[in-house]
């Protein structure tokens, strides 16, 4: 299209020029002001004509060729070498954190299992019978207070690392003096630095319950059954002490036949 219409101008600017001239040859006959003037008049006309005749076809340089040279086999050997070091260090990586996903209790500390089975709880309300302590009932009480030798080391690393409230029923001041020697023997009073204030006896399973509404802990760890379902509606997490699993228990009720075997898990 744009052809045409330059092919159409120059048709026009030659058939100008051919009147040019004849228009020329009559002034130089006819010499006067008006004719001078209408002979520039017209030779300007010509000359913007010819100006955009020009700029609508504008001559085309031709683009300078770039010539893209193939790499070198020095550089395609180290771009290769550099991607495979890249995989290799990868893989092994890979292979790291299959170790740690494969194996990741075994390198824990009992601090670090103790707190990782805690799940973030801060305050923790435990029962001494039967969880800490040999003793089962108030009546063992009366004879002696031991601790248990495995729960020993988990009952200390509970009472530095978390807000830890021990409770029990006992029937007389002779079975609390007992149990607050039993737990000064294992160090938890010289060695955790645990306060004795936080070791609270009752008479009743009641009194222990409302211990624990009270204190409000983020954990509450019993063998009663019947405290546990209770509780259940008030204590985000409870772990129920049971030599065999019960079921059909709260969701948010956990069950474990030891208190070691629950926070010792390395």
């Amino acid at each position: 299209m744009a052809n045409e219409v330059l092919e159409e101008l120059a048709q026009i600017f030659r058939a100008a020029s051919k009147k040019m001239s004849a228009l020329v040859s009559f002034l130089m006959h006819h010499k006067d002001a008006s004719s001078i003037g209408a002979i520039a008049g017209f030779a300007i006309a010509l000359v913007c004509t010819w100006r955009y005749m020009r700029s609508s076809n504008p001559v085309r340089r031709p683009k300078p060729t770039v010539k893209v040279e193939a790499p070198s086999s020095s550089s395609s050997d180290s771009t290769s070498g550099s991607s495979t070091a890249i995989e290799s260090r990868g893989s092994q990586a890979r292979q790291r954190g299959v170790a740690i996903q494969e194996a990741p209790l075994s390198k824990l500390t009992l601090a670090q299992s103790v707190k990782r089975q805690l799940k973030g709880g801060r305050k923790v309300t435990c029962q001494l019978l039967g969880v800490v302590l040999q003793e089962n009932s108030t009546a063992d009480l009366e004879n002696h207070a031991v601790v248990r030798p495995a729960a020993a080391d988990v009952l200390l690393e509970l009472a530095q690392c978390c807000d830890l409230y021990l409770m029990s029923r006992v029937n007389d001041d002779a079975s609390e003096e007992a149990i607050l020697a039993a737990l000064d023997q294992i160090g938890l009073f010289s060695k955790a630095n645990f306060n004795r204030n936080k070791v609270l006896f009752c008479s009743s399973e009641a009194g222990r319950c409302s211990f624990v509404r009270q204190l409000e802990p983020d954990w509450h760890i019993d063998t009663s059954v019947d405290i546990v379902n209770q509780l259940a509606r008030y204590i985000h997490h409870e772990l129920l002490i049971s030599p065999a699993p019960l079921g059909s228990m709260p969701s948010n009720v956990l069950e474990t036949n030891t208190l070691e075997s629950y926070f010792d898990c390395r």
